[in-house]
């Protein structure tokens, strides 16, 4: 795969001598300070265009190498966007997003993914000219109010009770549901954020879907949601689930303490009897 600056002598020779192109920006985490990188990361780049012509085949990728897969998505009637998820044979990964000169109009004031980072490439004609510097705070963050806190708390246990009898009836497919797509992702993952948060002064953004929980967590925080994960044995899958729920306790009550938010212990005690009397059935 090239680095950076291989990339870069690739492309702007590239948008510099196409006439359709009047603006390159390079977006995502190559452009935010405070994101890691690595020679796996992407390039997002953004091509301004007053014709699309160019674009409708992919001739035009060649001149960043050889293919190994792309993806195109076309705009739907009346857009004017278009997107290519390129995957190069030596490695490199680009991610092109194609759209008209018009959109730049819409980018003052900055979008969240615009604040959190971009850098100009290239501007041939002014297209730019509009676009505040990003302030790279975009997606940090935020405590939770009271009743947010209150409605993910008290759902995260009341779909324990999902798993449990899932568990108990031998269902792992709708089990493994819950634990790992609506539990996780709606009230376990926010929980962790806030923790994240908490702990560094709700300054940090810790990317999408969990990506760098690991690098802003303690070693033993981390521990603990290593060992929320279950393969397809049941008695491993009650194992994570119990795990989960007294973790899920010291969090958000620690976190509740902090925020001087109450905390619902009864509705906690009643699911997990429910959820330890199933167990104790099986």
């Amino acid at each position: 795969m090239v680095n950076e600056k291989e990339f870069l002598r690739i492309l702007l020779p590239f948008a510099q001598k196409e006439p359709a192109i009047e603006g390159v920006l390079l977006t995502s985490s190559r452009a935010n300070p405070h994101a890691f990188r690595d020679e796996w990361t992407d390039f997002d780049i953004e091509f301004f265009v007053n014709d699309f012509n160019l674009f409708k085949t992919d001739h035009w990728l060649n001149v960043f190498g050889e293919l190994m897969a792309v993806v195109p998505k076309m705009p739907e009637p009346g857009e004017e966007h278009m997107t290519r998820l390129t995957l190069f044979k030596d490695g490199t990964k680009v991610d092109f997003q194609i759209l008209h000169v018009s959109f730049s109009q819409t980018l003052n004031p900055l979008p969240p993914e615009y604040d959190l980072g971009y850098r100009i490439l290239l501007d041939k004609t002014g297209v730019f000219k509009n676009m505040p510097d990003p302030t790279h705070q975009a997606y940090r963050i935020q405590p939770p109010t009271e009743v947010e806190f209150a409605e993910t708390v008290n759902s995260f246990w009341w779909d324990t009770s999902y798993i449990s009898k899932s568990l108990r009836r031998d269902e792992l497919f709708f089990a493994k549901f819950i634990s790992e797509s609506a539990l996780r992702l709606n009230f376990f993952q926010p929980l962790i954020e806030w923790r994240i948060g908490s702990k560094h002064d709700w300054s940090v953004n810790p990317n999408k879907m969990g990506r760098w929980f690991k690098r802003y967590l303690s070693e033993e925080d981390w521990e603990r949601i290593e060992r929320t994960y279950a393969g397809p044995d049941l008695e491993d899958n009650w194992r994570a689930l119990f795990h989960m729920m007294d973790m899920y306790h010291d969090w958000a009550t620690e976190l509740a303490t902090e925020l001087g938010y109450p905390y619902d212990l009864q509705t906690e005690q009643n699911m997990r009897e429910y959820s330890l009397k199933l167990y104790h059935e099986r």
